[in-house]
């Protein structure tokens, strides 16, 4: 089961982007947008607003990559591309007993397109002066932010 929609603004003004179309594309990227909505240090936000063109390891074509969330904070002249992905996808896949081979080759190529698109976000963040982070639930949970799925 996916959990995905349409993300409805408290506070438009903080938001840089189109209003009307702030999607989340998980559960934790719906508690990161909550988060930055009441989080007083954060001057300005945009989820998927930000477009980094990048050439893919996998088929050596370019395509673009839609940045999660983009955080301008109040305390630090800096911004923070942020890309929200469980710990388990942020490190190359392994063997292991009952995985197919399929699923491995699979999960070998979904992790070299996203090295792919994080090493673009990298060179683009770094020529402006910003910073790119990969927030993993460790992040999350350091932050405060609640990884439960409240119904």
């Amino acid at each position: 089961m996916t959990y995905k929609g349409k993300y409805k603004l408290k506070k438009p003004k903080k938001y840089k982007g189109d209003p009307n179309s702030v999607t989340y594309r998980s559960h934790w990227e719906r508690q990161v947008f909550r988060w930055c909505e009441t989080n007083s240090n954060v001057e300005w936000w945009s989820s998927e607003e930000l477009v980094i063109p990048y050439r893919c390891a996998t088929d050596n074509k370019n395509h673009r990559y839609f940045v999660d969330v983009v955080i301008k904070f109040k305390d630090i002249d800096e911004v923070r591309c942020v890309e929200i992905k469980p710990k388990a996808q942020t490190e190359a896949p392994k063997k292991s007993k009952g995985k197919t081979r399929q699923r491995l080759l699979q999960e070998g190529l979904t992790y070299a397109k996203n090295v792919s698109k994080w090493n673009a976000a990298q060179k683009f963040c770094e020529k402006r002066g910003w910073r790119f982070e990969i927030w993993t639930e460790d992040t999350l949970q350091s932050l405060g932010i609640s990884l439960l799925l409240k119904r």
